[in-house]
């Protein structure tokens, strides 16, 4: 009557093992690390970068426990964070002799000590939040009337452009802040203006003001495209902000949008509050310009004459020289995509670039005019530029044009990469900036882990005294809960905070109210005069109703907070769900399966141990109106 087959059983060990699997590297702890990233977007981290940190580390004397490559960055372990500190330090000085020019970012960080055999089974800890594992916290405040006026002075360089292909004679285009103003001679050149602003640019609204014996339209961004204008401002710095941080290697950071101009950043495991500035803080701009091909700048190139007026000198990745035209054809604003792939004739790699309608235009004109000559990409960081390609215009271009040539797979992915990687659409300013240190992190672990564990002793002991046996049932179910709601954390790469760790402990208590709900059906069974084996069968599929009912009403309010919550609330949120998940499986499949195991086999059950069961009698007179029969 009460047992398994062979396969709920097998279910059971399987999901044990794997839940231990998953839950191991929580118990590793965190290593104090530095870590080594390219701060310019053209500087490789490779295998050299390696080489460089060992010995760097190995002149000033200091062990480290493991160097290694990771992605795009070069991470060396050590045992304490005096060691860390002595490291950085060396590191510092052999990576970036010139401190105003600084070519990697050498940061403090924490890394998981897990061996090599579980990361390779992809198991990993938890992430930890800002709260228990230290790390900063910045607000930032966005400029959003730079972008604004950034937008009025593209859309103003768009209606020029556009009046001249019309042949529209105007007397001069200016900008006043988000206003620009347009001077016109008599009133068919403000109606033919105001229709071609209607047609080409719907953002825009149009007024017109007499201006002596003259005429000045006043154009001005519409409300709902100013709205739109700061949304995307919003969006397009998180998104590069998101692009910047992963060179610091932080897991898990916290980016989000508070309020209409303000982000909230948060970096666990950093230390470094400079570095992270410095990160957050880069401008980065790309920039179009003809190559100065002059016998003059040739001369300039070899290092035998002066660079010619109107020209600046560059360095391309590899090192070599190449003199470049002041004059900025396309800004990086224009390009709205670039793509890898294969020449289609030459199998040879490329890079497919896409620039927005202006950008078509003008590549259109330039190209036309300076077919086989250069044109260079100019990636500015700091305000200091660097090639990164100069190919040859072979044809004439428009908004969609590839670069290929002498380069890799890998070098066109790069390109790709470097070329894609935007700016910030308006500049933004700290306004708020918090660092947690490591210490008070890991109190605040040990708070929230004291307060499971004790939680947990205390329930499995009142369970222990008041149903016996099948209340220290009830408590290794609810162990294996705890087992089975940490690896699933783990498997997801969750974000634990403290908020998290007390949806732990609330779990805990909402999972051995099942177990209660299981206990007492059984014991009402009993009272009703079942048998043991049936009391135990009828109370379990009674009590899964029920359970099911008030977990899924509790799970509907858990998805509501992780639906409208933001913060620590969707941390709390997430542990929930997934603790009642959790709970549903330990509570029921598995606690049954040990009840099974212990009673399933004998025939001639006689008594269960599951504590006091009172019996009700008809009273008559002064009698006691219960008995109590003996328990097990």
């Amino acid at each position: 009557m009460n047992r398994y087959p062979v396969w709920k059983y097998a279910v059971i060990v399987v999901a044990l093992l794997i839940a231990a699997l998953y839950t191991l590297p929580n118990f590793f702890g965190e290593a104090p690390a530095v870590q080594v990233s390219s701060l310019k977007t053209a500087t490789k981290v490779d295998a050299s970068t390696v080489s460089k940190v060992e010995q760097a580390l190995q002149g000033a004397g200091v062990s480290a426990s493991q160097v290694s490559l990771d992605g795009a960055s070069v991470r060396a372990r050590f045992d304490s964070t005096d060691t860390q500190l002595k490291a950085k330090d060396a590191i510092q000085k052999a990576l970036v002799p010139d401190p105003a020019d600084p070519t990697y970012i050498v940061a403090l960080n924490l890394l998981s000590r897990s061996p090599a055999w579980l990361s390779a089974l992809h198991a990993a800890p938890m992430y930890l939040g800002l709260d228990l594992r230290g790390g900063v916290h910045f607000m930032l405040q966005v400029d959003m009337q730079a972008a604004l006026t950034k937008k009025a002075e593209s859309l103003a360089g768009d209606i020029r452009l556009s009046l001249r292909e019309k042949n529209l004679r105007h007397g001069g285009i200016s900008r006043s802040n988000q206003r620009i103003e347009i001077r016109l001679r008599d009133a068919a050149a403000v109606e033919a203006t105001r229709g071609l602003i209607a047609d080409q640019f719907t953002d825009l609204q149009t007024a017109v003001e007499p201006d002596g014996s003259e005429f000045r339209l006043v154009a001005s961004i519409k409300p709902e495209a100013l709205r739109r204008v700061q949304e995307q401002a919003l969006k397009q710095n998180i998104v590069t902000l998101h692009n910047r941080i992963n060179e610091l290697g932080v897991a898990e950071p916290v980016i989000q949008q508070q309020g209409l101009d303000r982000i909230v950043v948060q970096l666990p495991g950093v230390q470094d509050t400079a570095k992270a500035k410095d990160i957050l803080g880069r401008t980065a701009t790309l920039e179009m310009r003809l190559v100065d091909e002059s016998a003059e700048a040739r001369a300039a190139e070899s290092g035998s004459g002066v660079v010619p007026f109107g020209s600046e000198r560059f360095l391309e990745r590899n090192g070599r020289p190449v003199i470049v035209k002041k004059q900025v054809i396309l800004t990086g604003d224009s390009l709205t995509d670039a793509q890898p792939g294969f020449d289609s004739q030459s199998q040879q790699p490329k890079v497919d670039l896409t620039v927005d309608a202006k950008g078509g235009r003008i590549m259109r004109d330039v190209s036309r005019e300076n077919v086989k000559k250069r044109m260079a990409i100019v990636l500015f960081e700091k305000g200091k530029g660097e090639v990164l390609t100069a190919p040859v215009i072979q044809s004439e271009l428009g908004n969609r044009f590839q670069i290929s040539g002498s380069m890799s797979v890998v070098e066109a992915n790069d390109l790709a990469l470097l070329l894609r990687a935007g700016s910030l659409a308006a500049p933004m300013d700290i306004i708020e900036e918090r660092t947690i240190g490591p210490s008070l992190g890991a109190e605040n672990i040990a708070k929230g882990f004291s307060s499971v564990t004790w939680g947990f002793l205390v329930i499995v002991a009142f369970m222990g005294v008041y149903y016996m046996l099948f209340g220290l049932f009830s408590g290794v179910a609810l162990a294996v809960n705890l087992l089975l709601l940490v690896a699933v954390l783990s498997m997801l790469q969750a974000t634990l905070t403290l908020p998290g760790m007390a949806a732990m402990a609330l779990a805990l208590g909402m999972a051995i109210d099942s177990n209660v709900l299981i206990n007492e059906r059984v014991r009402e069974e009993l009272r009703n005069g079942a048998s043991p084996q049936a009391a135990i069968q009828t109370g379990y599929d009674r009590a899964w109703a029920t359970i099911l009912d008030s977990n899924i009403t509790t799970l509907i309010a858990g998805l509501a907070l992780l639906a409208f919550g933001s913060g620590p609330v969707r941390g709390f949120a997430v542990v929930h769900c997934i603790g009642i998940l959790t709970s549903m499986f330990s509570a029921v499949f598995f606690s049954r399966g040990l009840v099974n195991l212990w009673y399933g086999r004998q025939k001639k059950l006689k008594s269960v141990s599951i504590g006091t069961v009172w019996r009700a009698e008809p009273a008559s007179g002064g009698a006691d109106a219960s008995k109590l029969p003996p328990a097990h």
